[in-house]
Protein backbone atom coordinates (compact mmCIF):
# COMPACT_ATOMS: atom_id res chain seq x y z
CA UNK A 1 0.00 0.00 0.00
CA UNK A 2 1.61 3.40 -1.12
CA UNK A 3 1.42 6.27 1.91
CA UNK A 4 0.35 9.27 1.33
CA UNK A 5 3.50 10.93 1.56
CA UNK A 6 4.58 8.54 -1.73
CA UNK A 7 1.31 10.16 -3.46
CA UNK A 8 2.26 13.67 -2.76
CA UNK A 9 5.63 12.78 -3.92
CA UNK A 10 3.90 11.78 -7.16
CA UNK A 11 2.11 15.13 -6.90
CA UNK A 12 4.54 17.20 -7.06
CA UNK A 13 5.61 16.00 -10.65
CA UNK A 14 3.20 13.31 -12.88
CA UNK A 15 -0.09 13.60 -11.25
CA UNK A 16 -0.05 17.43 -11.40
CA UNK A 17 -0.06 17.64 -15.24
CA UNK A 18 -2.89 15.04 -15.27
CA UNK A 19 -5.57 17.10 -18.08
CA UNK A 20 -8.05 13.71 -18.46
CA UNK A 21 -10.36 14.38 -15.92
CA UNK A 22 -12.56 11.97 -17.35
CA UNK A 23 -10.30 9.50 -15.41
CA UNK A 24 -10.70 10.82 -12.34
CA UNK A 25 -14.30 11.11 -12.36
CA UNK A 26 -13.93 7.48 -13.57
CA UNK A 27 -11.97 6.89 -10.53
CA UNK A 28 -14.36 8.80 -8.30
CA UNK A 29 -17.01 6.63 -9.09
CA UNK A 30 -15.40 3.47 -8.69
CA UNK A 31 -14.34 4.30 -4.97
CA UNK A 32 -17.72 5.80 -3.87
CA UNK A 33 -19.97 2.70 -5.25
CA UNK A 34 -17.09 0.05 -4.71
CA UNK A 35 -17.56 -2.11 -8.12
CA UNK A 36 -16.96 -1.49 -12.05
CA UNK A 37 -20.28 -2.32 -12.99
CA UNK A 38 -21.96 0.54 -10.57
CA UNK A 39 -19.92 2.84 -11.54
CA UNK A 40 -19.98 1.87 -15.70
CA UNK A 41 -23.85 2.29 -14.66
CA UNK A 42 -23.52 6.10 -12.96
CA UNK A 43 -21.42 7.10 -15.93
CA UNK A 44 -23.39 5.63 -19.06
CA UNK A 45 -20.63 3.83 -19.91
CA UNK A 46 -19.34 0.11 -20.55
CA UNK A 47 -17.42 -1.15 -18.14
CA UNK A 48 -13.93 -1.66 -20.19
CA UNK A 49 -14.49 2.43 -20.38
CA UNK A 50 -14.35 2.66 -16.67
CA UNK A 51 -11.27 -0.01 -16.08
CA UNK A 52 -9.36 1.48 -18.86
CA UNK A 53 -9.72 5.28 -16.95
CA UNK A 54 -8.74 3.00 -13.56
CA UNK A 55 -6.05 1.75 -14.99
CA UNK A 56 -5.03 4.77 -17.50
CA UNK A 57 -4.91 7.07 -14.02
CA UNK A 58 -3.04 4.64 -11.98
CA UNK A 59 -0.32 4.47 -14.36
CA UNK A 60 -0.15 8.31 -15.09
CA UNK A 61 -0.35 8.53 -11.32
CA UNK A 62 2.37 5.85 -10.87
CA UNK A 63 0.33 4.65 -7.71
CA UNK A 64 -2.08 2.45 -6.91
CA UNK A 65 -5.99 3.59 -6.04
CA UNK A 66 -7.60 0.23 -5.56
CA UNK A 67 -7.27 -2.81 -4.37
CA UNK A 68 -8.68 -5.37 -6.62
CA UNK A 69 -10.71 -8.34 -5.19
CA UNK A 70 -13.85 -10.73 -5.95
CA UNK A 71 -16.28 -8.29 -4.39
CA UNK A 72 -14.94 -5.18 -6.09
CA UNK A 73 -12.45 -2.21 -5.44
CA UNK A 74 -11.50 -0.85 -2.09
CA UNK A 75 -9.52 2.22 -2.13
CA UNK A 76 -6.41 2.49 -1.24
CA UNK A 77 -4.95 5.59 0.83
CA UNK A 78 -4.41 7.06 -1.75
CA UNK A 79 -7.50 6.38 -3.70
CA UNK A 80 -8.90 7.50 -0.24
CA UNK A 81 -7.34 10.84 -0.72
CA UNK A 82 -8.51 11.05 -4.24
CA UNK A 83 -12.18 10.40 -3.35
CA UNK A 84 -11.79 13.24 -0.98
CA UNK A 85 -10.57 15.65 -3.11
CA UNK A 86 -13.11 14.50 -5.52
CA UNK A 87 -16.02 15.09 -3.45
CA UNK A 88 -15.13 18.32 -2.37
CA UNK A 89 -15.02 19.45 -5.99
CA UNK A 90 -18.19 17.45 -7.19
CA UNK A 91 -19.84 19.72 -3.94
CA UNK A 92 -18.31 22.71 -5.42
CA UNK A 93 -19.90 22.18 -8.69
CA UNK A 94 -23.37 21.78 -7.32
CA UNK A 95 -23.48 24.26 -5.70
CA UNK A 96 -22.43 26.73 -8.25
CA UNK A 97 -24.90 24.68 -11.00
CA UNK A 98 -27.25 25.96 -8.28
CA UNK A 99 -26.43 29.01 -8.08
CA UNK A 100 -26.37 29.70 -11.93
CA UNK A 101 -29.66 27.95 -11.87
CA UNK A 102 -31.07 30.20 -9.48
CA UNK A 103 -29.77 33.40 -11.83
CA UNK A 104 -31.97 31.67 -14.29
CA UNK A 105 -34.52 31.45 -12.40
CA UNK A 106 -34.68 34.93 -10.86
CA UNK A 107 -35.89 38.43 -12.23
CA UNK A 108 -32.48 40.42 -11.03
CA UNK A 109 -29.24 41.01 -12.63
CA UNK A 110 -28.55 43.18 -15.79
CA UNK A 111 -31.85 43.40 -18.32
CA UNK A 112 -30.47 44.56 -21.62
CA UNK A 113 -32.47 45.81 -23.94
CA UNK A 114 -31.67 46.93 -27.24
CA UNK A 115 -34.27 49.19 -29.73
CA UNK A 116 -34.52 52.12 -32.05
CA UNK A 117 -34.85 55.63 -30.42
CA UNK A 118 -37.63 56.70 -31.58
CA UNK A 119 -39.05 53.97 -29.28
CA UNK A 120 -38.04 55.49 -25.93
CA UNK A 121 -41.07 56.90 -25.24
CA UNK A 122 -43.00 54.47 -25.06
CA UNK A 123 -40.38 52.17 -23.79
CA UNK A 124 -38.71 53.72 -21.36
CA UNK A 125 -41.57 54.05 -19.24
CA UNK A 126 -42.25 50.41 -19.38
CA UNK A 127 -38.86 49.67 -18.45
CA UNK A 128 -38.78 51.94 -15.89
CA UNK A 129 -42.50 50.29 -13.77
CA UNK A 130 -40.61 46.62 -14.74
CA UNK A 131 -37.61 47.57 -12.77
CA UNK A 132 -39.92 49.24 -9.66
CA UNK A 133 -41.63 45.69 -9.57
CA UNK A 134 -37.97 44.14 -9.62
CA UNK A 135 -35.55 46.07 -7.28
CA UNK A 136 -32.91 43.60 -8.01
CA UNK A 137 -32.91 44.27 -11.75
CA UNK A 138 -30.29 46.98 -13.08
CA UNK A 139 -32.11 48.04 -16.89
CA UNK A 140 -29.71 49.05 -19.55
CA UNK A 141 -31.72 50.26 -22.65
CA UNK A 142 -29.37 50.56 -25.87
CA UNK A 143 -31.02 52.84 -28.26
CA UNK A 144 -28.69 51.96 -31.70
CA UNK A 145 -29.62 50.83 -35.50
CA UNK A 146 -26.46 48.61 -34.51
CA UNK A 147 -27.68 44.84 -34.57
CA UNK A 148 -26.16 43.56 -31.26
CA UNK A 149 -25.10 40.43 -31.29
CA UNK A 150 -27.78 38.39 -29.39
CA UNK A 151 -25.45 35.35 -29.39
CA UNK A 152 -22.76 36.57 -27.82
CA UNK A 153 -24.97 38.05 -25.19
CA UNK A 154 -24.42 41.64 -26.08
CA UNK A 155 -28.24 41.93 -25.04
CA UNK A 156 -31.38 40.08 -23.41
CA UNK A 157 -34.21 41.31 -26.07
CA UNK A 158 -34.31 43.26 -29.23
CA UNK A 159 -36.33 45.06 -30.58
CA UNK A 160 -36.59 45.44 -34.12
CA UNK A 161 -37.74 46.91 -37.22
CA UNK A 162 -37.93 45.94 -40.74
CA UNK A 163 -38.19 42.07 -42.20
CA UNK A 164 -37.42 39.60 -39.43
CA UNK A 165 -34.59 37.81 -38.32
CA UNK A 166 -33.70 35.02 -39.75
CA UNK A 167 -30.64 33.63 -37.66
CA UNK A 168 -31.07 29.92 -36.63
CA UNK A 169 -30.68 30.05 -33.17
CA UNK A 170 -32.70 33.64 -32.60
CA UNK A 171 -36.84 33.72 -31.49
CA UNK A 172 -38.37 36.06 -33.24
CA UNK A 173 -42.15 37.32 -32.32
CA UNK A 174 -44.14 39.58 -34.31
CA UNK A 175 -44.46 42.33 -32.06
CA UNK A 176 -46.66 44.93 -33.64
CA UNK A 177 -46.92 47.71 -36.54
CA UNK A 178 -46.51 51.52 -36.30
CA UNK A 179 -47.72 53.85 -38.96
CA UNK A 180 -45.84 56.96 -40.17
CA UNK A 181 -47.14 60.15 -42.02
CA UNK A 182 -45.32 63.03 -42.99
CA UNK A 183 -45.01 66.35 -41.30
CA UNK A 184 -43.60 69.68 -41.73
CA UNK A 185 -44.13 72.91 -39.94
CA UNK A 186 -46.74 75.65 -40.37
CA UNK A 187 -43.93 77.66 -41.28
CA UNK A 188 -42.24 76.01 -43.87
CA UNK A 189 -45.72 75.16 -45.53
CA UNK A 190 -46.10 79.06 -45.36
CA UNK A 191 -43.51 79.30 -47.59
CA UNK A 192 -43.61 76.14 -49.54
CA UNK A 193 -46.72 76.01 -50.18
CA UNK A 194 -48.78 72.03 -49.11
CA UNK A 195 -47.82 69.60 -51.74
CA UNK A 196 -51.60 68.02 -52.57
CA UNK A 197 -50.19 64.98 -54.39
CA UNK A 198 -47.04 62.81 -54.99
CA UNK A 199 -45.81 64.89 -58.45
CA UNK A 200 -45.85 68.56 -56.02
CA UNK A 201 -43.38 66.56 -53.22
CA UNK A 202 -40.46 67.42 -56.13
CA UNK A 203 -40.75 70.71 -55.38
CA UNK A 204 -40.15 70.29 -51.60
CA UNK A 205 -36.99 69.74 -49.41
CA UNK A 206 -37.39 66.43 -47.54
CA UNK A 207 -35.40 65.14 -43.97
CA UNK A 208 -34.43 62.21 -44.80
CA UNK A 209 -32.10 58.61 -43.21
CA UNK A 210 -28.85 59.07 -44.53
CA UNK A 211 -29.05 54.98 -45.69
CA UNK A 212 -30.68 54.35 -48.74
CA UNK A 213 -30.48 50.66 -47.70
CA UNK A 214 -32.12 51.49 -44.26
CA UNK A 215 -34.90 48.89 -43.29
CA UNK A 216 -37.76 51.56 -42.55
CA UNK A 217 -40.20 51.61 -45.19
CA UNK A 218 -41.34 54.93 -45.23
CA UNK A 219 -37.54 56.08 -45.62
CA UNK A 220 -36.63 53.75 -48.57
CA UNK A 221 -40.08 55.28 -49.90
CA UNK A 222 -38.18 58.17 -49.97
CA UNK A 223 -35.28 57.43 -51.05
CA UNK A 224 -37.65 55.64 -54.33
CA UNK A 225 -39.57 58.88 -55.05
CA UNK A 226 -37.92 62.06 -54.55
CA UNK A 227 -35.06 63.37 -56.18
CA UNK A 228 -32.00 63.08 -54.42
CA UNK A 229 -31.15 66.70 -54.63
CA UNK A 230 -34.35 67.25 -52.76
CA UNK A 231 -33.35 64.86 -49.71
CA UNK A 232 -31.45 68.17 -48.47
CA UNK A 233 -30.89 66.81 -44.60
CA UNK A 234 -29.72 63.67 -43.96
CA UNK A 235 -28.75 62.14 -40.83
CA UNK A 236 -28.41 58.22 -39.22
CA UNK A 237 -29.99 59.23 -35.39
CA UNK A 238 -34.16 59.26 -35.50
CA UNK A 239 -34.24 61.99 -32.85
CA UNK A 240 -32.06 64.10 -34.96
CA UNK A 241 -34.11 63.48 -38.06
CA UNK A 242 -37.40 64.42 -35.81
CA UNK A 243 -35.34 67.56 -34.82
CA UNK A 244 -35.20 68.49 -38.00
CA UNK A 245 -38.39 68.19 -39.13
CA UNK A 246 -39.29 70.70 -35.93
CA UNK A 247 -36.81 73.24 -36.88
CA UNK A 248 -38.23 73.39 -40.43
CA UNK A 249 -35.55 72.37 -42.48
CA UNK A 250 -38.51 70.71 -44.48
CA UNK A 251 -41.08 67.64 -44.98
CA UNK A 252 -40.52 64.06 -42.65
CA UNK A 253 -41.74 61.00 -41.60
CA UNK A 254 -42.84 61.10 -37.51
CA UNK A 255 -44.87 57.93 -36.50
CA UNK A 256 -48.60 58.86 -35.83
CA UNK A 257 -47.96 57.46 -31.84
CA UNK A 258 -45.35 60.02 -31.54
CA UNK A 259 -46.37 63.28 -33.63
CA UNK A 260 -47.00 65.77 -31.48
CA UNK A 261 -50.31 68.95 -31.06
CA UNK A 262 -51.02 70.51 -34.27
CA UNK A 263 -49.65 73.66 -32.87
CA UNK A 264 -45.91 73.45 -34.44
CA UNK A 265 -46.43 70.63 -36.87
CA UNK A 266 -48.82 69.90 -39.73
CA UNK A 267 -49.80 66.74 -41.02
CA UNK A 268 -48.73 66.73 -44.82
CA UNK A 269 -49.57 63.32 -46.25
CA UNK A 270 -51.88 60.88 -44.05
CA UNK A 271 -49.91 57.09 -43.61
CA UNK A 272 -50.28 54.60 -46.06
CA UNK A 273 -49.77 50.94 -46.14
CA UNK A 274 -46.31 50.86 -48.24
CA UNK A 275 -45.01 53.28 -45.19
CA UNK A 276 -46.05 51.00 -42.20
CA UNK A 277 -42.99 49.77 -40.36
CA UNK A 278 -43.57 45.86 -38.72
CA UNK A 279 -41.70 45.39 -35.17
CA UNK A 280 -40.60 42.11 -33.68
CA UNK A 281 -39.35 40.56 -30.62
CA UNK A 282 -36.05 38.75 -31.03
CA UNK A 283 -34.11 36.93 -28.44
CA UNK A 284 -31.29 33.96 -28.31
CA UNK A 285 -32.80 30.70 -28.15
CA UNK A 286 -30.24 30.46 -24.67
CA UNK A 287 -31.49 33.13 -23.04
CA UNK A 288 -35.41 33.10 -24.19
CA UNK A 289 -36.61 30.48 -22.06
CA UNK A 290 -35.19 32.08 -18.70
CA UNK A 291 -37.46 33.56 -15.95
CA UNK A 292 -36.22 36.91 -16.69
CA UNK A 293 -36.50 37.26 -20.19
CA UNK A 294 -40.23 35.50 -20.35
CA UNK A 295 -41.52 37.98 -17.56
CA UNK A 296 -40.40 41.39 -19.13
CA UNK A 297 -41.75 39.79 -22.63
CA UNK A 298 -45.17 39.05 -20.62
CA UNK A 299 -44.85 42.46 -19.03
CA UNK A 300 -44.03 44.53 -22.39
CA UNK A 301 -46.84 42.98 -24.64
CA UNK A 302 -49.71 43.35 -22.06
CA UNK A 303 -48.24 47.31 -21.56
CA UNK A 304 -47.81 47.76 -24.94
CA UNK A 305 -51.53 47.06 -25.51
CA UNK A 306 -52.39 49.90 -24.21
CA UNK A 307 -49.93 52.34 -26.97
CA UNK A 308 -52.30 54.51 -29.14
CA UNK A 309 -51.53 54.67 -32.75
CA UNK A 310 -49.65 51.19 -32.32
CA UNK A 311 -50.89 47.85 -33.09
CA UNK A 312 -50.00 45.10 -31.01
CA UNK A 313 -49.97 41.78 -32.39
Amino acid sequence: MHSQAELGGQADGEAMSITNWDEIRTAFHVARIGTVSGAAEALGVHHSTVIRHVDALEGRMGVRLFQRHARGYTPTEAGADLLRVAQATEDQFTQLSGRIRGAGESVAGELVITSLATFSALLTPILVKFQARHPGLVVRSLTSERLYRLQYGEAHVAIRAGAASEEPDNVVQPFGEAHFALYATRDYLERRGMPESDADLATHDFIVHDNPETPAPFYRWLHETVPAERLVFRATDDRVLRDAVEAGAGIGFISTHDAPPGETLVRVMAPRPEWTAHFWLVTHMDLHRTTKVQSFLAFLKSEAKGWSNFEVE
